[in-house]
């Protein structure tokens, strides 16, 4: 099905160039004008019905009408002298408050864009008082945008409306502060804007680098990353189409990840082919280019079809999972590795049909026989010292997963620098409010059958509850009962005197103040509990439960689309082995750097899992890679220590190049300025590292140098009498079986 394909693109080159350029325009285009509308900034969204927390969040919406608002931004004001707030000066504040929610902002469309391509977020915001300070230095408000906080377009609208409130409040001789919701993220977007744009630089600066050196030439440095910055857009306005038409919502921090793997991925894919391209080239310099094209790109993209798709079905695994956050990463993952896998096995070889030896311009590699160098020789001391290699491979590896022992996960929701103006007066605030009070938990009580005419509650009944949790140790004020107005439900606020993002304040509300609410909640009633601490116990628990489940079943997929590939049971085993040894080792080392030398209180609740499906399944493709080329060299003449050496010969310095553009571009997310997908950018980073350089170049044809022929036990693959198979000569192998592979003719076979 591969060549047939392959054959087809390269004999109508021209056409899917044509297609692929115009699907990649217009996928981008749309893609980029959507794509915040199919992203949710809440968390609490994300989790089953069926948890406390978000049981909570339903009759809090129901029954209150309070509907969480995840743009609300508090706003500080104060008098410019620094005395306190008078009575005078809050019905001054209140007036010019009003005087902001009558004000409508405009959402600006300077290039006349339509409807389907821009988003209006016109509006009136939605201002109103909250409360004074405790020692009266300063009263706050509430302001609230419709929309996606992600969306650049309503920040700037909400940077219009901060302007303008800072000029009527200084006016009055009154300052402003301005932090939560959107400010957060505003101010965030504004600090990190040039530092993003100097890393996308250096990002692309490094690929480029890396090319112009594998290659020596303009071409192939400059055309793969056209390439994938096309399809990469192709892939973006799928993974939205795919969410608008399906109805789900992605978490923000998924486009940055998209983005990056799309660029590692697809750079991958085209320096694999490349590298053999040029290798084809070289052995057969009269068959015309196109069919060279043709004959390399079937044969390499069986590899990348197999290894994209391992990558499909590891994320499709996350449709299992009961947290939304990480259910709806898998479908969007699949989306652009299919898009990717597609363009790999069509558009790219298209190019290399029409560029044919003129993408190796001015290098004159084509042109001599290719020296043995680092790959070579690194081929040939694994082959000749396999057991050393090994063993000093699964040492490193061990002694690094050491590492994951004492992890823990941390749960805490900072999203942005220290150093912004809404971080600051988040401190101003907090200064002079009693501890927990900026993050209020609440319990909700309903009756069993609030729909039912005559139910009614009353507040003499609550009044056992709020007394056990006033006595709960790490409970601090507690709020007389509040009914709705049918008198179905009530709810009671109250304040924790431990840090709220804190393990002790989850394991407060899930251990004893949960425990007492069910207790002590009036007969025929049943209470639920919301809150940060609470939300994230819940996320907890479903995340516990999902990693129990997805790492099985991920791994058992892998490992079957392994033996289906490798028609045996030796070789996926040893496989996994490696692969699994690669992940502890990735773990433990961001464990380390994370928790221990950074200091931090955990490492991120996502990174256990999205870590294993990202390190697990790109760095099986370096594995199936030089497996693929292992068993061909095994179909050739000579010992399997000499077919491991030239595996890695032929392979090592794609995968290396493949290997560092990829973790490069996952290092890009370090300067994201949530801690999560930091630590998932870099920890990454470090996993695809150790899977190019360890596993693939080194532990991996250790053990098949080790085993022999008996690594594609029950397979006969690669044998023959003797242990040997003579197969036909591809058209552009050199004369000699092993020439250009790095091992001198006159040298003794290795032992087997």
């Amino acid at each position: 099905m591969i060549r047939p394909l392959t054959a087809l693109t390269t004999r109508h080159a021209w056409k899917f160039i044509l297609l692929w350029t115009v699907l990649g325009v217009a996928l981008s285009v749309v893609g980029q004008s959507k794509l915040h509308s199919v992203t949710e900034p809440d968390v609490g969204s994300f989790l089953p019905k069926s948890y406390d927390s978000a049981a909570a969040l339903r009759v809090a919406e129901d029954e209150f009408g309070a509907k969480p608002d995840a743009n609300a931004v508090t706003v500080l004001v104060a008098r410019d002298d620094g005395r306190r707030i008078t009575a005078a000066d809050r019905r001054r504040i209140d007036r010019i408050a009003a005087d902001l929610g009558q004000r409508r902002l405009k959402s600006p469309n300077p290039d006349d864009l339509p409807p389907l391509l821009f988003t209006d977020h016109s509006q009136k915001p939605v201002v109103k008082p909250l409360s004074n300070a405790p020692d009266g230095t300063f009263r706050l408000l509430s302001a609230s945008l419709k929309g996606n906080q992600n969306d650049p377009e309503l920040q700037e609208l909400y940077r219009d409306f901060r302007d303008h409130a800072k000029k009527a409040f200084a006016r009055a001789d009154l300052r402003t502060g301005f932090t939560g919701g959107i400010a957060d993220t505003a101010d965030t977007a504004e600090e990190q804007e040039d530092t993003e744009k100097l890393v996308g630089l250096l990002t692309f600066g490094l690929i480029l680098l890396l090319n112009v050196l594998a290659f020596r030439s303009v071409l192939a440095a400059l055309l793969p990353l056209l390439a994938v910055v096309l399809v990469g857009g192709a892939a973006t306005g799928a993974v939205v189409g795919t969410a608008l038409l399906f109805d789900f919502k992605l978490d923000p921090s998924t486009p940055s990840l998209i983005n990056v793997v799309l660029l590692g991925i697809g750079i991958d894919y085209f320096l694999f082919l490349l590298f053999r391209f040029r290798e084809v080239l070289r052995g057969d310099p009269t068959t015309r280019p196109r069919a060279l094209a043709a004959e390399c790109a079937g044969r390499v993209g069986a590899a990348i079809a197999s290894a994209a798709l391992t990558i499909v079905a590891a994320f499709a695994t996350l449709g299992i999972a009961s947290f939304g956050q990480f259910r709806v990463l898998g479908p969007a993952i699949a989306v652009c590795v299919l898009v990717m896998l597609l363009a790999s096995l069509t558009f790219m070889p298209a190019l290399l049909a029409v560029s044919g030896r003129r993408m190796f311009w001015p290098s004159r590699a084509l042109r001599r026989a290719p020296r043995p160098g680092l790959s070579g020789r690194l081929g040939e001391r694994v082959a000749r010292r396999p057991f050393l290699f090994l063993t000093a491979s699964v040492g490193l590896l061990v002694a690094l997963s050491a590492g994951a022992l004492g992890m823990r996960m941390d749960y805490g929701t900072g999203a942005g620098p220290d150093d912004t103006p809404a971080a600051a007066t988040a401190r101003e605030i907090a200064r002079a409010l009693p501890g927990g009070v900026e993050s209020p938990h609440t319990v909700y009580v309903t009756a069993d059958d609030r729909h039912a005419e005559g139910t009614r509650l009353d507040r003499s009944a609550l009044l056992g509850l709020t007394k056990e949790l006033k006595a709960v140790k790490g409970v601090g004020r507690v709020a007389a009962p509040v009914l709705n107005e049918r008198r179905t439900a009530a709810k009671v606020d109250f304040y924790l005197t431990v840090d709220t993002q804190s393990q002790g304040a989850r394991d407060l509300i899930a251990d004893t103040v949960r425990p007492v609410v069910t207790k002590k909640a009036p007969p025929g009633t049943e209470a639920h509990v919301s809150g940060e601490a609470a939300l994230f116990s819940d996320v907890s628990e479903a995340v516990s439960k999902d990693l129990k489940v997805v790492f099985p079943v991920a791994a058992a997929l892998i490992a079957l689309i392994l033996v289906l590939l490798l028609r045996s049971l030796l070789a996926p085993l040893v496989l996994m082995l490696a692969i699994g040894l690669g992940f502890t080792a990735t773990l433990g080392s961001g464990v380390l750097v994370f928790q221990h030398v950074l200091d931090r209180p955990g490492v991120s609740f996502t990174l256990p899992l999205v870590l294993f499906l990202f390190v697990v399944a790109l760095g099986t493709d370096y594995n199936i890679l030089i497996s693929d080329r292992v068993r061909e060299e095994m179909g050739r003449p000579g010992t399997a220590r000499q077919a491991a050496a030239a595996a890695v010969r032929h392979t090592a310095p794609a995968i290396v190049t493949a290997g560092v553009v990829l973790a490069g571009s996952f290092a890009s997310l370090a300067v994201n300025p949530a801690p999560a997908t930091q630590e998932i950018g870099l920890v990454t980073a470090l996993g695809i590292g150790l899977s190019s350089l360890v596993l693939s170049v080194v532990l991996v044809p250790a053990a098949v140098a080790l085993l022999g022929r008996a690594t594609w036990w029950p397979s006969k693959s690669g044998r023959g009498k003797g242990g040997r198979r003579r197969t036909r000569q591809p058209a552009y192998e050199p004369h000699s079986p092993y020439a250009g592979d790095g091992w001198p003719h006159d040298r003794q076979p290795l032992r087997r």
